[in-house]
């Protein structure tokens, strides 16, 4: 099996020190393995993605010596894939329509009939279940309104696969080896996803599941903030008949007051960087990566 990762930056800002961290780590993994290194990028938030910013990308991606082995993906021009998809799990029962806002379900949870502290996921507070229905909604996926998400039933996905099903490989730093989420960790730490936000037709972990398995990729390479995330991505994957790919969670680049960076943290995009003076060795330097051979 050929090595194959990928890069997929959002291009709704400037890429920073993290960014660049991951994009060279990946890049340096398959080089040396002989392999391919691809480049996607996740357009879905469309109220959010600029030309500017993409072009900004293979801007700051060419300077620091990467290159990529096949036509760039675009996430924005995949939307049959993930409806298809998203069609697939509803005629199984395995979707139901939310209305919930992030107000609602903050409200939920801080009833007092519920008692203790709510629990957070990879995507917040963990759904209470509001809109779950008693039994999953009948006939075809109806056209969304814009005021209604879509969720997957992860009690109904669960009764679907068998636990041994979910096992992941690992070989970041933090977390190597073969990982089986629990059946407890599903309901309780991740609860009801969102597979299709109501704004834009999908979600990320829907998105980038299909999107995986398009690109033939064998190892995921990226930050430790998605470690949480992965095993909503291995059900999925299962789910729709799909590889399992390898992860490699690396570690964060973090500020001097060990803060993660963002795209709003600008002094530290690699435009200012390239600005300065600074070389791609320099780049490579600050973030603990050798220079390339």
């Amino acid at each position: 099996m050929i090595f194959r990762t990928r890069f997929a930056p959002s291009p709704t800002g400037p890429l920073h020190l993290g960014h660049a961290y991951s994009a060279l780590l990946g890049h340096d993994m398959a080089r040396e393995a002989g392999g391919e290194f691809l480049l996607r990028i996740e357009d879905i938030d469309q109220t959010r993605a600029r030309p500017e910013w993409e072009d900004l990308i293979y801007e700051d991606l060419a300077w620091l010596g990467i290159t990529w082995d096949s036509p760039v993906m675009r996430q924005s021009g995949r939307m049959t894939h993930y409806a298809a998809a998203l069609d697939a799990l509803w005629v199984r029962g395995l979707l139901y329509p939310c209305t919930c806002t992030r107000r609602d379900i903050a409200a939920a949870l801080g009833a007092p009939q519920e008692g203790g502290s709510p629990a957070f996921g990879p995507d917040g507070p963990v759904y209470p279940g509001t809109c779950r229905p008693i039994s999953p909604p009948e006939g075809p996926l109806p056209p969304r309104p814009v005021d209604r998400h879509l969720r997957l039933d992860m009690a109904g996905a669960l009764a679907a696969l068998d636990p041994g099903d979910l096992t992941l490989t690992e070989t970041g730093p933090d977390h190597a080896g073969r990982i089986t989420p629990s059946r407890d960790s599903y309901l309780l730490q991740i609860g009801d996803v969102v597979l299709a936000r109501r704004d834009f037709g999908t979600s990320y972990h829907l998105s980038v599941v299909i999107d995986d398995a398009a690109q033939g990729i064998s190892h995921v390479v990226r930050g430790a903030d998605l470690f949480d995330a992965t095993p909503i991505h291995v059900l999925l994957q299962r789910l729709l008949g799909l590889p399992t790919p390898v992860y490699h969670h690396h570690p964060l680049i973090r500020d001097e007051g060990g803060k993660r960076l963002a795209k709003r943290d600008d002094a530290r995009a690699l435009r200012k960087f390239r600005e300065d003076g600074l070389r791609p060795g320099d780049i490579r330097a600050m973030v603990g990566l050798p220079n390339a051979a």
